[in-house]
Order: structure tokens, then C-alpha cells, then sequence
């Protein structure tokens, strides 16, 4: 029994599964997560599985939170343990007056709980060996009677989660109802054995509204479907594997020729991720709109052909979801760490456009927008996601599409102005933007062709090993990418209720716990103004925003906080006004950890110092 008062909440919790990997439990958490859903409630899970197929530890937490918290939040109010290896753990995690619910089949010794936590026995085992005889369905409908007696305790709609079955199992009759019975026999169990509800509960509401529940992963992969790709070549990477695999689904239902049924669409998988970049860059030479999926270790090994991309300005787009590093790193853990390998890739000077959505619908709209982006500046643009939002559910707005839309081709050279005695400079800047006008093959059986070289050359594309020819070329490319500072999505500002003087600088995935976390400071009494970046080359109003506070925060997922080493180097500002709040342990961040972290410097910063004695 608890000696602390039970954690009593409607709509606002987090509930946390501990299971064995390839248990079958994540069907049954996902479902979990789902029905909640139908609830009308929001919730924002997370996956945290391990780099093998099966037999270590995997947790699926998910937060139910009606007032639309999407970041994680931070400890766990209900502990679902069906991991005997990560016991331990897994208790000490529980909030004080959280709940935990466990298989009680075998006796625990009491020491092996808390007195603050309300435990909550189920015996799980004895009722599936009671049930079935076959041992691979006594574990997987295991799941679904934790799920059934989760549904009494939390007071959830049964017939909610039976919808959910029906459709995960529709036209397999035998199987949708034994998943039903198995449910109401975890269900009738705690409604016969326990008290039911507990203190934490879910209730109808209607805070869903007209959002989708989507993996970021999914959702850049129809972005490059919408925004005209017809060719992905990859190499098989964990946590980037899923775009391949979604772009790969939605091609067969959406890029067929209509009348003749033939495919206008080629995924090819390389036998290593140089070949796909490789493969990248040479569709893209031809006119297609091609890209690549990889994670830090296929970035590291594509370095080189990045480095031709820019500097023969070839278009290519990379999907980079991120992974934490270096090396093999922590495959199946989120990091935001590949910002300066991205921006700065392959030997030599070079920049790269990189862009930063911070949920499925900007990884939706970002990946549609770096096909364009690739072909009018002629080079490869990175869309950097991570683990966290690219292998996740989450809830967005819906994604948008205007038909109406025509792709940027980018400045190319027709055979009509060719006739006409245009001078065609395959890196001649006409136009003083830095971007030159580039020629499809074939467009003109004698007049527009050029060599592609990797090698230095002058404005027509004739080799030169002149240091002023070179000096020319690369100061262009620097003009070229101060005009895609206009051409990259802008950085989104919202103030203070009150003037500061200090701010927060924060992107990506890291978003809606630095939004939540805002809430938490200015309840502590802290007014901070906050800018999100999307892109860079950053725009100009990220230096305007450094030159408006004394001091910045940047918010990161990384040891060496690179976003704030991005800024320093681009913007010459002095380092000591830029404040690094990182977190780099492989789970996401939470709003509570970065409103401890800028709460405790701005409480120090408010600090008096004492005068000296004076003797």
C-alpha cells in the first residue's frame, strides 16, 4: 500500500511499457496509444527499442495529454513492467504516486518495491496458460489481456479498442476474435479483482480534431512523391529505412502510367550507400528528381560524392534521420549530431542547405520543397530529421497539397534560346545570383553540352587549373548560397509576454518540449523570446535576434552543441552570449529537462553577488 497519495489525472499522464523485443508487444502498446485517440484525447508516443530483432529490453511510452503536449515530458506516472531484466530500473522510474502494474503470477519479494507507488498485480501468465496451449499465442495474447485489464483500470471505451482490432484484422475473422476475447478476459478480470478506475483516467473529449497520426519517415517519403521524385536509391540504415520502404509503397499506388500501367518510377537499393549517392547524383544529371535516405554512418561515406554535387552543382537531396554517434554509435537512439558534418560535408570549402522540420507535416512540406530547392541552386540540400520524429508517431496538421503547384526547375537552358545565340556558360553567373544555367542532355543535337568535371574549370566548363579561374568559381558559390538564404524557410519568432533581454534559439524535433518547457519557466518566472530555426544558410533575422538579447540559449541534441558552433561560425558573434542546453543521452528531450536547465542559469544569473568584506 502507498504511503503517498496516488497520482490522481484525467487526460494528463504518461504511461510506460517495458517489454522484451520481439515479444509482440508493439502492436498492442501502439493500439494502446490509438484508443486513446478514439478518446478524442491527444497522445505523443515514443519508441525506444534496441539494435537487435529480439530478446532485449524495448519501452513504448506514451503520453496522454489532453492539453496537447506533444514533447516528451519527463518521468512516468504508470509503469507497465513485463521485463524482468529491467526491473529495477523500470520501478525506480515511477513517479511518487505512480502506479505499477505488473504479471503476478510468480510472488515478488517486497523489496522489490516502492512504499510511495500503488502496485497493481494482474497474473497474466496464469491466465493466458489457463487459456491457450500453444506457447507463441499464450505471449502474444499476453499483450492483449494486459491491454483489456488497462482499459478497465484507465475507465477507457472497450468497444473503442474493439473497432481498432476489427480494423487491424479485418477479413480474418478467427483472428479478430480471439484478440476480442482475449481483451475482455483481461478486462473481467480487473473488473472482478481491483479497484477500478484508478486515480489516473482517460475522458471523452474532442481535443483530436481534423489531425492525422503519422511517423515523420512516412510522411517525407509521399513528401517526395508530391514533390516529384521518380528515383531513390538507398542503402538499408537504420532509423532511415522506413523512407525507402514508404516511398517504395506509395510509388506502386500513385506512379503508374494511367494508361499503360507501367511504373514511371526506379528505386534501386545500392550495395552501399557511395553507390547511392552515386546513382543520386547520376539520375539527377538527366533531369530526374532523385534523393537518398541515410543516417550519420551513410553521410560519413557519401562525403565525396556530396563534395561533386557541389561543386559540379549537380541537384540531390538527402534524407538524413539521424542517429546518436559517432561510429555505429547507438543505432536505434535519437540525436540531432550530423549538423556540421551535413553542413560542411567533404573535403575542400563547401556549405550545404539543410532544413529542419520539427514534425511529419513540415517533413512533409520540407521534402517536397528540396526538390525545388535542389534544382534552382543546383546542389544537394540535406532535410534533416532524426529517430525521434522520423520513426514515431505523431500528431500534425493535416498535409496539404495545391494542385495548382508547378515544380522550379531552376534556370535552364532550352534549345530554343540556344537557337537564338543565348551564351551559354554551363557556370557563367548571368544573372549575379550565383546561379548559372545548366542544359538537360540532349537538349540540342549540337549547341549546349559541356563536360562534367570534379575538377576546377572556368565559366564555360573548360578545365583550368588558374588560381584566379578557381578563386572565381568558388567565390560564386558563396554568392550562390547567400541567395538561398531568401529561398529557405525562415525562422519562426513569437515573444515574451513581457520585453527581455534574454532568448532561446531551438529546431527540429526538439520543438514542442521547448514549447511546453516555456510554459514551465514563465510559471518560475522566467520571460524568454524564442526563435525556431528551419534552414540554413540562416536568414538574416537570426542575426537581428542575437543582436536583440544579451543572452541566447541554444537548445540542442548533441554533446558539442553544433547548431551553436553553426551560428558562431556564420554570424561572429562572441560565444560567451550564447548559452549550449544539451542533451545527448539517446532518449528524446524533455520540456522538464530544458526548464531546469535555463531556469537554474537564469536563477544564477538573477543572483546578487555578495560585496566583499572590507576589513
Amino acid at each position: 500500500m502507498s504511503d503517498k497519495k496516488p497520482i490522481s489525472s484525467v487526460n494528463d499522464f504518461v504511461v510506460r511499457f517495458a517489454n522484451v523485443n520481439g515479444s509482440g508487444s508493439a502492436s498492442a502498446n501502439e493500439m494502446f496509444a490509438r484508443a486513446i485517440l478514439r478518446h478524442g484525447v491527444p497522445v505523443s508516443p515514443r519508441n525506444i527499442f534496441p539494435s537487435n530483432i529480439q530478446g532485449l529490453p524495448t519501452w513504448y511510452e506514451v503520453r496522454v495529454t489532453e492539453a496537447g503536449h506533444l514533447g516528451a515530458r519527463g518521468g512516468v506516472d504508470m509503469m507497465v513492467a513485463m521485463n524482468p531484466q529491467t526491473w529495477d530500473k523500470d520501478v525506480a522510474g515511477i513517479e511518487p504516486g505512480g502506479y505499477l502494474f505488473y504479471d503476478s503470477t510468480k510472488p515478488m519479494p517486497s523489496t522489490k518495491f516502492r512504499d510511495d507507488i500503488t502496485v497493481i498485480g494482474v497474473p497474466l501468465t496464469a491466465i493466458t496458460n489457463s487459456t491457450y496451449t500453444d506457447p507463441r499465442q499464450r505471449q502474444l495474447f499476453k499483450n492483449i489481456i494486459y491491454l483489456g485489464s488497462l482499459s478497465a483500470l484507465l475507465d477507457m471505451d472497450p468497444k473503442l479498442i474493439e473497432q481498432l482490432i476489427g480494423e487491424q484484422y479485418k477479413g480474418k475473422e478467427k483472428l479478430l476474435s480471439s484478440n476480442v476475447h482475449a481483451l475482455h478476459l483481461g478486462r473481467d478480470w480487473a473488473l472482478q479483482n481491483l479497484k477500478c478506475p484508478i486515480g489516473l483516467r482517460v475522458k471523452k473529449s474532442d481535443k483530436v480534431g481534423d489531425r492525422i497520426f503519422i511517423e515523420g519517415n512516412s510522411a517525407a517519403a509521399l513528401g517526395a512523391v508530391y514533390g516529384g521524385a521518380t528515383v531513390c536509391a538507398w542503402y538499408p540504415i537504420t532509423p532511415s529505412s522506413s523512407v525507402a520502404e514508404a516511398f517504395t509503397a506509395h510509388c506502386k499506388k500513385y506512379r503508374h502510367d494511367p494508361e499503360t500501367g507501367k511504373a514511371k518510377y526506379a528505386i534501386v537499393q545500392g550495395e552501399d550507400e557511395l553507390a547511392s549517392i552515386g546513382i543520386v547524383i547520376g539520375a539527377s544529371w538527366n533531369g530526374a528528381r532523385a534523393f537518398t535516405a541515410t543516417s550519420g554512418p551513410g553521410i560519413s561515406l557519401m562525403t565525396e560524392f556530396i563534395g561533386l554535387s557541389y561543386f559540379a552543382e549537380i541537384p540531390a537531396v538527402i534524407m538524413n534521420i539521424q542517429r546518436a554517434g559517432p561510429s555505429t554509435g547507438m543505432p536505434t537512439r535519437t540525436q540531432q549530431c550530423d549538423i556540421i558534418a551535413c553542413a560542411y560535408a567533404s573535403h575542400g570549402d563547401t556549405k550545404h542547405v539543410l532544413l529542419f522540420p520539427e514534425d511529419p507535416a513540415e517533413a512533409f512540406e520540407f521534402a517536397a520543397a528540396a526538390f525545388d530547392l535542389a534544382e534552382r541552386l543546383q546542389t544537394t540540400i540535406f532535410l534533416m530529421l532524426d529517430l525521434d520524429i522520423g520513426m514515431n508517431h505523431r500528431l500534425c496538421r493535416p498535409l496539404k497539397w495545391d494542385d495548382a503547384r508547378q515544380y522550379d526547375r531552376g534556370k535552364i537552358m532550352t534549345a530554343e534560346m540556344l537557337e537564338e545565340g543565348r551564351d551559354f556558360g554551363r557556370y557563367l553567373d548571368v544573372d549575379g545570383d550565383g546561379i548559372p544555367y545548366r542544359t538537360y542532355p540532349g537538349t540540342h543535337p549540337t549547341k549546349g553540352s559541356y563536360f562534367t568535371r570534379g575538377t576546377s574549370r572556368d565559366r564555360y566548363a573548360r578545365y583550368s587549373e588558374e588560381g584566379t579561374v578557381y578563386a572565381d568559381n568558388m567565390q560564386r558559390l558563396v554568392r550562390k548560397f547567400e541567395t538561398a538564404q531568401d529561398l529557405v524557410p525562415r525562422p519562426l519568432q513569437a515573444n515574451a509576454e513581457r520585453p527581455t533581454k534574454y532568448g532561446v534559439i531551438y529546431f527540429g524535433s526538439t520543438s514542442p518540449a521547448m514549447d511546453e518547457a516555456i510554459g514551465l519557466l514563465e510559471a518560475r518566472g522566467h520571460q524568454l523570446d524564442r526563435l525556431r530555426i528551419r534552414a540554413f544558410p540562416f536568414h538574416s533575422s537570426v542575426a537581428s535576434f542575437l543582436a536583440e538579447h544579451d543572452f541566447v540559449y541554444v537548445v540542442e541534441q548533441n554533446r558539442d552543441s553544433q547548431l551553436r558552433q553553426l551560428i558562431v561560425n556564420e554570424n561572429g558573434i562572441d560565444p560567451v552570449r550564447l548559452v549550449p542546453i544539451v542533451h545527448y543521452d539517446g532518449t528524446p528531450i524533455t520540456a522538464r529537462f530544458i526548464a531546469k536547465a535555463i531556469g537554474d542559469h537564469q536563477d544564477h544569473l538573477k543572483v546578487t553577488p555578495l560585496r566583499k568584506a572590507v576589513s
